[in-house]
């Protein structure tokens, strides 16, 4: 059983192209991926963990065992630019029948594509060094999160530019989903991080719908596919000016988190330009990557993903530096054309995982001690999808 387990990984790491910086580290992380993967159905957890605390003896304390839009998305998106086309191709079809079964898009589902379970505390337990409570289920299965759309149409375009062929219903499915997006990001929601507290118009939120109409126009115009291409361009490029204009806070030099301004910072405003909602290149993105990187530094290239006291979420307690942020910088580097300090911070990062080469979600910025759950997929994404970013801009510079 050992033997064929291991022939059956190699035979599936054949498929790996990649050639960069932390070679045995990407091919590592392609692995803890796969194993968050649902080999049958396309599924893919955001960890395979429960309750692991960010920070030991605090309450944050939460079930990744789901399939979570957002983190699935990201993570076939980074196999597939290493080889790995399969796992995109099986996500998409399993989100999308999820989401007819549901009737509504959801946030997060089970392996199965089924309902989450309510979130409950297990009393039971003490929880990993004494920290309660343990928690089974996910509270923010509910929630409202508007990125949703956004990542999905992304994932769609992706295949199809990639070879895949759509089929009516398939289309039928994305189009309504453009077609929410173009009205959903004006309500409020609870965000990437899932706040929960009141729900506010967040930026990060509006601008993944805005990528839902773009994505969803060129995919139409590609194509020769039915749908109001017209509409969706001019509230693509409505929305990105809205978030270039409305966000923009003056006094502090930064796009905010929350719409209507107010220069609070919160470091998923550095996915902007990755998902080409804003040029990673435009004066206000490198001031906000420079107001990310001075405000929300945690010491040593980590990130803090916002500050508690700046921007409430609901909960109580610090956190640590979430490790995904800081490869956002290190992408935000590159495009600006900055690939030695991007390089440094990438290596200095991978340098944090454990001798078997994984990562948490959160890191103790003052010990270095992993927090929250483990292997954390948003981590290992971060060194798939950076490290091929830095091979490339390498090979333009050579």
């Amino acid at each position: 059983m050992l033997r064929q387990t291991a022939d059956a990984w190699r035979r599936w790491m054949r498929t790996c192209d990649y050639a960069g910086p932390q070679e045995a580290l990407v091919r590592r992380s392609a692995i803890t991926l796969k194993l968050c993967d649902d080999w049958t159905n396309g599924s893919l957890v955001a960890a395979p963990t429960s309750s692991l605390p960010a920070p030991i003896g605090g309450v944050r304390n939460w079930d990744y065992r789901y399939a979570w839009i957002r983190d699935a998305a990201f993570a076939v998106f980074a196999l597939r630019r290493i080889g790995f086309g399969g796992e995109s191709d099986a996500f998409l079809g399993w989100v999308l029948d999820a989401f007819e079964r549901s009737r509504r898009p959801l946030i997060m589902y089970t392996l199965d594509g089924g309902r989450v379970p309510d979130e409950i505390e297990d009393a039971d337990l003490e929880g990993y060094r004494g920290s309660s409570p343990v928690r089974w289920g996910n509270g923010a299965a509910d929630q409202r999160q508007h990125d949703v759309y956004g990542e999905i149409l992304d994932c769609a375009d992706q295949w199809l530019r990639r070879g895949g062929e759509i089929q009516p219903g398939m289309w039928a499915s994305l189009a309504g989903l453009a077609d929410t997006a173009a009205h959903a990001w004006r309500r409020p929601d609870q965000g990437l991080w899932e706040i929960r507290g009141e729900g506010r118009s967040f930026t990060y939120s509006a601008g993944l719908c805005q990528v839902a109409l773009d994505r969803a126009a060129r995919i139409a115009e590609r194509y020769g596919l039915p749908g109001d291409i017209g509409h969706w361009r001019r509230e693509a490029d409505r929305l990105r000016e809205l978030i270039l204009e409305e966000s923009w806070d003056e006094d502090a030099q930064t796009l905010s988190v929350y719409l209507d301004g107010g220069g609070v910072l919160d470091a998923s405003l550095l996915n902007l330009p990755l998902r080409r909602v804003l040029p990673v290149d435009h004066p206000r993105m490198v001031a906000t990557a420079r107001a990310v990187a001075e405000r929300l530094s945690a010491g040593d290239g980590l990130l803090y993903r916002y500050l508690h006291d700046e921007h409430p979420d609901g909960l109580s307690g610090d956190e640590g530096a979430f490790v995904l942020c800081s490869f956002w910088m290190v992408d935000n580097l590159i495009g600006q054309g900055r690939l030695d300090e991007a390089e440094e911070l990438y290596d200095s990062l991978c340098s944090r995982a454990s001798p078997l080469g994984l990562l948490s979600e959160q890191i103790d910025p003052t010990t270095g001690v992993f927090m929250g759950n483990a292997p954390q997929a948003f981590s290992h994404i971060g060194i798939v999808a950076s490290g091929v970013n830095v091979e490339r801009a390498r090979s333009a510079e050579r």
